[in-house]
């Protein structure tokens, strides 16, 4: 809610509670009454708040989102690494100044896509651009429950995308304004170049890079898949887990040094600055900044000399890293990440007691056992919110293929370190490739499997929430051993059950008609309280991605369960005519269809711009609304809407207002 409360209201309360906070700590009286603690925190907060509102680019006056006149070119810095796409570089840069009439001082960040067919190589950091064309604002999501791209980029700050072909670009400079991070994606492109050259296999350079470096362009939807059902996508974001690994390591190596102060000093700065030195090589990555930051502290708080509590330190580091950016709490890999710490910081050490085993070797398999638990137990809440799926092998995925990437992370950094002795790195680039094809076959097995996954679960936000208070709760129980923890257990219990049926009776049992936005195509919902009749483009019936990322997401929240393919149309020249609860649904595909006159229906769909006369319609049909679905062009949907007017007829154009969605109530058919 970033217009709450102004900056000005926001400096006056924050002016207020400072003086309140130093007559609270000063005088004697008052501070036996009240702790000023109580005062302190709300000041944190509204400093934050105010931290906030200075970082939303959105409210500077010289924001392009400002700017009400059309831009003909403007002159753009960039200002991250390019990431490879199947037809295209995508890259992010800084606008510094727009031309309209004249040029004029308007600023903003913006995603760039630049097509591979006219850009073999792509621009590197620091290149200034001079750009033809008008940035545009992301689309926004328009079906139900689909991502929300320009949200998305919204909480990174970034409010504009263009698709930039050859010809509409002129490089004009190199001037990057950060040294560091230039040397860190130079860096970053060196080590996948020399990984590339030593692994054979499209599929193995490209999980070799992701485990080694954090480089996710490679990664085929099947691949991701694959790990995502098996419960071990964590692996492919360089994170805290492969941080620890090196860091632990270090610690091996270098653990002769801590007999003395000096020595655990010693440690601190060459633990350090190897962290910090392969953050740069993987470029920077958020996910590793998070983690060197993270480890920074862990590490900084042993040879201080003082009693720390790890949730202090975790604390100060997500502190620093939201005082650098604030928007990084809205990132799904910064509460992953945090929430997993947590997790074997909290929850593990009850897990280990849960089993004493007496072997030794069953002992190291157990503590193996027990950190995933506790790491899963605490990220599966959030896992369940954005991604609807529980992966049901877990354990086992994670207990054979977490210490194989340790294997790939250190030997793919032994590659990159020995790049100049040739043989070396092909000889560790032989290996490693058959480790990664193992490590990929062990994943594409258990996918197989049958029950590997729990999917289509959908609960909100506050579910989430309460899931995770309710894992702390349990484990707080197990070693406090108390009734009032029994009770707050019944509580967030009954609390999450009564938000799950307000979504099913509002989500789940109703009856309702979808039309979706999948650019290109027809697409059609029939909805009865758990099932669905698909009525689409023969292409969507097996194009499983395009299902996936514009129409599975609404199914998730209605809790679509069965899924049909014939709604018993009757079909005619130029189009279909569905009879469903009661309702009549005619649908014209060609210009060319026959229709009687005077015929009667509820919605009358018009796909593949069928019908070049809106007057036509209301000398043949008699409907209440017409949906222009997403086959049509936009140019045929816009001129449609306008002729439409004439004849006051009520149009719903998918392309654009989004899915049309018409609730109804059951009746005889």
């Amino acid at each position: 809610y970033p217009d709450a409360v102004s900056e000005t209201v926001c400096l006056i309360l924050i002016a207020a509670v400072l003086v309140l906070y130093f007559v609270v700590a000063r005088v004697r009286t008052i501070r036996r009454r009240i702790n000023p603690g109580w005062v302190a925190l709300p000041l944190v907060f509204m400093l934050g708040y105010l931290h906030l509102l200075l970082r939303t680019e959105s409210r500077r006056e010289d924001h392009l989102l400002h700017n009400d006149e059309s831009i003909i070119k403007y002159r753009a810095v960039i200002t991250r690494f390019s990431e490879e796409r199947s037809k295209s570089w995508k890259t992010e840069a800084r606008i510094e100044e727009v031309h309209t009439t004249i040029w004029k001082r308007f600023t903003g960040n913006i995603v760039l896509y630049f097509s591979k067919e006219d850009f073999p190589t792509p621009f590197e950091y620091g290149d200034v651009l001079l750009i033809k064309g008008e940035p545009e604002l992301p689309a926004p999501a328009y079906n139900p429950g689909q991502f929300d791209y320009r949200r998305y980029l919204r909480l990174r700050n970034i409010y504009h995308q263009q698709f930039v072909r050859g010809g509409e670009v002129i490089l004009l400079d190199h001037a990057p304004g950060n040294l560091l991070r230039k040397f860190a994606y130079k860096s970053r492109i060196w080590a996948e170049k020399k990984l590339r050259e030593n692994i054979d296999g499209r599929r193995e350079q490209a999980v070799a890079s992701a485990l080694v470096l954090g480089v996710t362009d490679g990664l085929d939807n099947e691949l991701l898949d694959a790990y995502s059902s098996t419960g071990t996508m964590h692996i492919l974001a360089v994170s805290g887990l492969h941080i620890s690994v090196i860091y632990m390591i270090l610690l091996r190596i270098l653990k002769p040094l801590n007999r003395s102060r000096k020595g655990k000093w010693v440690i601190v700065m060459v633990s350090l600055g190897t962290l910090w030195l392969y953050a740069l090589i993987t470029g920077l990555s958020p996910s590793v900044f998070r983690a060197v930051m993270m480890f920074q502290f862990i590490a900084l708080a042993g040879p201080w000399g003082r009693d720390t509590n790890i949730y202090n330190t975790l604390g100060v580091s997500a502190f620093c890293l939201l005082l650098y950016d604030p928007f990084l709490v809205f990132s799904v890999g910064f509460q992953l990440s945090y929430l997993a710490v947590w997790g074997i910081v909290f929850l593990y050490p009850e897990v280990l007691r849960m089993w004493q085993p007496n072997r030794v070797w069953l002992v190291e398999l157990w503590k193996m056992t027990a950190v995933s638990i506790s790491a899963q137990l605490a990220t599966f809440p959030l896992g369940l919110l954005y991604f609807h799926q529980f992966p049901n092998y877990f354990l086992f995925s994670n207990l054979i293929v977490v210490p194989l990437s340790f294997v790939v992370l250190i030997a793919g950094l032994a590659i990159v370190i020995v790049s100049l002795v040739p043989f070396l790195a092909e000889a560790l680039g032989f290996c490693l490739e058959w480790i990664v094809r193992f490590l990929n076959g062990v994943i594409f097995l258990m996918d197989d499997l049958p029950f590997a996954v729990t999917d289509h679960v959908y609960i909100n936000a506050l579910q989430a929430f309460l899931l995770i208070v309710l894992v702390a709760l349990v484990f707080t129980l197990l070693e406090e051993k108390r009734f009032s923890y029994i009770i707050a257990c019944l509580v967030v219990v009954v609390a999450f059950a009564t938000l799950q049926w307000v979504h099913f009776f509002r989500d789940v049992n109703v009856t309702k008609l979808t039309v979706y936005h999948v650019p290109g195509y027809s697409a059609i919902d029939f909805i009865n309280r758990g099932r669905t009749t698909f009525l689409a483009d023969s292409v969507l019936n097996v194009d499983v991605h395009l299902v996936r990322s514009n129409i599975t997401p609404h199914r998730v929240i209605s809790g679509i369960m069965k899924e049909d393919f014939d709604p018993g149309a009757y079909e005619f020249q130029g189009g279909k005519l569905v009879v469903w609860q009661g309702r009549r649904l005619l649908q014209l595909t060609d210009e060319d269809y026959i229709i009687p006159e005077g015929f009667v229906v509820d919605w009358l769909v018009v796909g593949r711009n069928a019908v070049k006369d809106p007057g036509e319609l209301v000398e043949k049909v008699q409907c209440k609304m017409i949906v222009l679905d997403s086959s049509n062009s936009i140019f045929f949907a816009s001129r449609f809407i306008e002729e439409a007017k004439l004849y006051k007829l009520d149009v719903h154009s998918v392309l654009h207002q989004g899915a049309f969605i018409a609730e109804i109530e059951n009746r005889d058919t």
